[in-house]
Formats: structure tokens, sequence, C-alpha cells
């Protein structure tokens, strides 16, 4: 099940939000917990209960751990109020064995499901959330959580899909607020506000983007500088709309319950390096890395060379996690390259113009890019071949041919708004591409429209008119691309 999908948007979504809220207003809070979290393992299994079964095996033996974990600590602390010295190390190094046990066990379970090229829904997400518990458990953040709080923790639809990756300190104290069983036609508004400019990014923007990119690498052989130029601009934006799209959808879902989810997405088009992109990009997966891996390693305090190293081992791991494929190992390697040249020149502190900053900076980040969209190294190299040698052509018929078939095109031509299509075939996509390029370096983004937002009559207008359209256009349901990852 995705959130574009007929199922969730006319069914699933209302059943959850009503069910909840009714069972709140009775006065039953814990069974409007567990409403939502067999909500959340219904859309887990929902097409394949596999993928529910191997979730709450997971859930169960990392809580396994979990106790492991408290029960050391709970000894070596009784043996320290002593003078057991040897016991209390004793006890330490068992925890780190335990600790240690359980992170390679979730990391192999990935990795098998990786390779073998069937992975269970949100799996990488989840994972990561998993190994912060436990590590976080090591170092007594969760002493006081139950078992029930941390099913709640896991059990969140909302997030499940491709996060954002949501640590406890996020989202249990949430838990506990007493306005969270309250319903708050503030949040409901404004979340489904954001889940409606969520769902056109998606099914409007990104899905039409993707006919442009696909045609594009059906044959990159033949496509002309122009052409290449367009697929590859065309796809940053497509990543950028569809990964948007689905943080805009699951924070306006989470807002409907009342929990306000960490931002994972802040308009990173808008960065003028690559260091700020990764602070504007999947920002909780940034701070998993950082927090749970680079600090480990050493972080910056080891000196220059070992706060390099530490640098590629993080890119490393982040191309690996998001596949296997060499062109995954090769973009995180060019991004952790790019990281580098800016910490050994001190590159932010550059008096340049900003605006030439931040437009480096989508060139180098579309550069990057068309070798995470390429099926091999190879088809990369030939498409960079044909940006500087293809020659100035017009736009072949066939890049656009299935994006001027979309709905809303047939009916500017109707409308006779676009006589010289037949001519031109490249004109609409064209444009489209320079009106969202403006639109993801001026405009606010949504989770600033959001937060500065009061309900009315005109917004109330917006999101129904955009929910409308965007469900009209759903002529298939097409995955969220990081659900892949």
């Amino acid at each position: 099940m995705y959130f574009n999908s007929y199922v969730f948007i006319l069914f699933f979504l209302p059943l959850s939000v009503i069910g909840y809220f009714l069972l709140q207003k009775r006065g039953w809070r814990k069974a409007a917990a567990v409403y939502i979290i067999g909500m959340t393992l219904w859309f887990c299994g929902y097409g394949n209960p596999w993928n529910t079964v191997i979730f709450v095996l997971l859930i169960f033996m990392n809580y396994g751990f979990v106790i492991l974990l408290r029960q050391k600590r709970n000894r070596t602390e009784a043996a320290g109020s002593g003078e057991m010295v040897s016991d209390t190390k004793n006890g330490s190094r068992q925890k780190k064995w335990v600790l240690t046990a359980g992170i390679l066990l979730d990391v192999v379970i990935l990795i098998f499901f990786k390779f073998s090229g069937r992975l269970p829904l949100g799996i990488s997400f989840y994972t990561f959330q998993l190994i912060a518990y436990l590590v976080d458990t090591y170092r007594a953040k969760c002493e006081d959580q139950t078992f029930f709080e941390y099913l709640q923790f896991m059990c969140f639809f909302p997030r499940f899909l491709q996060g954002p990756i949501v640590l406890q300190e996020d989202f249990i104290p949430q838990l506990r607020a007493e306005n969270r069983s309250i319903l708050s036609y503030d949040h409901l508004g404004r979340g489904l506000y954001s889940f409606a400019l969520g769902l056109g990014k998606k099914v409007l923007l990104a899905d039409s983007l993707a006919k442009i990119v696909s045609q594009g690498y059906i044959d990159v052989a033949a496509l002309n500088s122009i052409e290449a130029l367009l697929v590859m601009v065309c796809y940053s934006l497509q990543l950028y709309f569809d990964f948007s799209g689905y943080c805009d959808m699951a924070s306006g879902i989470a807002l409907m319950f009342n929990v306000n989810l960490p931002v994972n997405f802040h308009s990173p088009y808008k960065a003028a390096s690559i260091s700020e992109f990764w602070d504007r990009w999947h920002m909780t997966l940034t701070r998993f890395f950082t927090r749970y891996v680079y600090i480990p390693l050493g972080g910056s305090r080891k000196g220059t060379a070992r706060t390099l190293l530490n640098i590629m081992i993080i890119f490393l791991l982040s191309g690996f996690w998001h596949g296997t494929n060499w062109t995954f190992l090769v973009w995180g390697a060019l991004h952790g390259l790019c990281m580098v040249f800016e910490r050994v020149t001190g590159y932010e502190k550059w008096k340049l113009p900003h605006v030439l900053k931040v437009a480096w900076n989508f060139v180098l980040t579309t550069f990057a890019w068309s070798i995470f969209r390429a099926e091999s190294l190879s088809q990369a190299g030939q498409l960079w071949n044909r940006l500087f040698t293809g020659g100035i052509g017009k736009i072949n018929g066939q890049i656009t041919s299935v994006f001027n078939d979309t709905m809303e095109i047939r009916l500017l031509v109707r409308m006779k708004l676009l006589p010289f299509l037949s001519g031109h075939p490249g004109v609409p996509a064209v444009a489209m591409t320079v009106v969202l390029l403006i639109a993801c370096f001026f405009m606010k983004n949504t989770t600033q429209k959001t937060e500065q937002m009061k309900w009315n009559a005109w917004k109330m207008l917006v999101t129904v008119g955009l929910l409308f359209w965007s469900v009209m256009s759903l002529a298939d349901i097409t995955q969220f691309l990081y659900v892949n990852f």
C-alpha cells in the first residue's frame, strides 16, 4: 500500500483517523494506540503478509537485545555501587558485546534482503530506527520506556514507507503528551493541506517528469546535447518532487494524529555547498549517520586525515545503503570527495556570489544524480558523452511523447492553447522544467507554508482542488523512489 493509492486515500487514511479519535473520545487511550499499531501492521503487510511477519520478528528480536542491555546495565550499576571494580568492567564489556551482536544481526539481515533483491516494505528505514534504539538503550536514554511505548514508536504508519528516520527522543515524549488524544481541527486542516501538496508533487509533477526520464534512458546513445541535458535536469527534479512529496504527505498524516515528525527535506537545491545540501536533503539520514557512525568513528576529533577518512566512509556507506550497484557506490564516493574538497579548501568561506554557489552546487548534484539513475557506469558515461558531443538540435518528439499524452497537455491542446505543439513537441516539457526550477530555487517549501498557514476557505478550496486533481490523475500506482532503497 502506498500513500498515492486509491485504497489509502479513500479508505485507509479516513478509517485510521476516524477510528483513532473515536476511541480517544471514549477515553480508551490504550485501545486507540493498539488500533494504530494494528493499522500499521495492516499497512505493512498489504499485498504481502510476509512483510508484516518480518517486521514483527525484527521488533521482538531487537527488544530482546534491549532487555539484555538493560539487565547488563543494572548489574553493572549494582556492582559499581560496591568495590567490585572487575565485575563492573566485565558488565560494561558484556554490554558492548550485546550491543555489537544486536547491530550486526540487524545489518546482516538488511544486507541479505538487499542482495536478494526482495526488500520487505520499509525495512531499510525501520532497521535504522531499531539500531538507533539499541544504541540509545546502551547509552541509558530509554530507561523509563515501556514495551508498549516501544511498539507505538515502531508501529506508526505515516513514516513507515521511507522515513523520516525517527528517534525515540523525537516520538515517545509526544506519546505521553495529554493533547495527543484531542482532535485538533487546526492540526487536521494543516495536515490535510500538507498531504494534498505532497500528493500533487508526486502525482502531477514527479510522475510526469518520470515519463521524460524513462524515455530518455531507453536509448541514451540517440540523445542530442539538448535532450541529454533535459533528461538529466528532469531526473533531478523528479527525485526532488518525489521525495519532497512523500515527506510532505508523511508529515501531514502524522500531524492529523497530533504528531510532529522531524523535518526531513528543506529546499536542498537552495544549498550553496554539498555540505549544506546534506543538511537539507534526507536530513534524518544525515543525522543517523552523523550520530551513530561518524561520531563513534572519531568524527573530527582525531586530526584532519582521520576526519577526511571518516567522511569518505560515511558517504560510501550511504551509497551502499542506497543499492548494491556500482553506480550507487560511485555516487556516494563523488559526494564524499566533494565534501573532502570543501573541508580541505574551506570552500564555504570563499567570497563568491551566493547565486553562483547555488547554481554550481545544483550542477554537481545533477551530475551525480545521473550516475545514481543509470543502470551502469557505462550508461552514465554514455549520457555525459552525449551531453558534450551530441550536438545542438530540436527535442525529439519521442522523448516527450509520453509526457505530451498526459491528461493536462491533451486538454491544453484541445483548448487550442498549445497550437504549436505539433512542430515543437519539446516546448511543454522545457516550460515545465523551467517553472519547476524557479520553484525549487525561490519558493517557500511545504514545511514553511504549513507552519505559517491559517486554515481558511481559500486554503480549503486549494486542498480539495489538489486532492481531486491528483486522484483523477492516478492512472496507475507508482512507487516512491526511496521505497526501493
